[in-house]
């Protein structure tokens, strides 16, 4: 089956699936996804939607949280992993919005990539989920399906596999089918509960295992 094919397969089933693709962090503008994504390295979506809402109760606008301590913030951030260094970085990029755009969240790639603690992944998201700019933010889930379903090579780098799949969507379909993606690995095919072949798109794309072959007896 050629990439094209297996793109349009998976991208049917995914819609039939999800035909609706809510971001699962909590968050109520820009801002407030902006500071959720960069919690959420290396952290899982769960814990952030646990320790935001006290985040955000002390400061939810920049120019707010500029004003806190970096020990205010890493208080309540610890549990989301990497601290200080989450805690440097939403003190730092709250006093650049201010300083730079007016206390708001950039809308393009640049500026928002020059944010403390924000790389491209974050900044895709923010692009796509806060102001609707196609993008396609590439995280464990997307890198691991995208090898499984073969519309990537493995071993592929994040930034490969994100110019793949960029050529094998149309662009209007990006920004939710990231997150059908992951909605899919999170659920159907994860890490350890399949293995290329079990879940059912990877069962049609795949086919079943092939089988072990049997060691040859040496003769004595």
């Amino acid at each position: 089956m050629i990439r094209a094919e297996r793109a349009r397969y998976v991208g049917d089933q995914l819609a039939a699936l999800y035909p609706e693709t809510p971001i699962s962090l909590d968050h109520f503008d820009p801002y407030t996804l902006l500071i959720a994504v960069l919690l959420s390295a290396q952290c899982t979506d769960k814990r952030v939607n646990l320790t935001t809402p006290a985040l955000f109760a002390l400061a939810n606008n920049p120019r707010d949280m500029a004003q806190k301590s970096v020990n205010e913030i890493n208080a309540i951030v610890r549990p989301c992993g990497l601290a200080p260094r989450k805690a440097q970085a939403i003190k730092g990029l709250s006093e650049i919005l201010l300083a730079k755009h007016g206390g708001e969240v950039p809308r393009t790639f640049e500026d928002l990539e020059e944010l403390p603690g924000v790389g491209h992944k974050t900044a895709s998201v923010v692009m796509a989920q806060a102001f609707g700019v196609a993008a396609f933010p590439v995280d464990t889930h997307i890198h691991r399906l995208a090898h499984r379903w073969k519309l990537s090579k493995r071993g592929g780098t994040v930034q490969r596999v994100e110019k793949d799949l960029k050529r094998a969507f149309p662009e209007d379909q990006w920004n939710a089918l990231h997150l059908r993606i992951i909605f899919y690995g999170r659920e159907h095919c994860s890490a350890r509960g399949c293995d290329g072949h079990t879940c059912e798109i990877c069962a049609h794309l795949n086919g079943p295992p092939k089988p072990k072959s049997k060691p040859v007896a040496k003769r004595v």
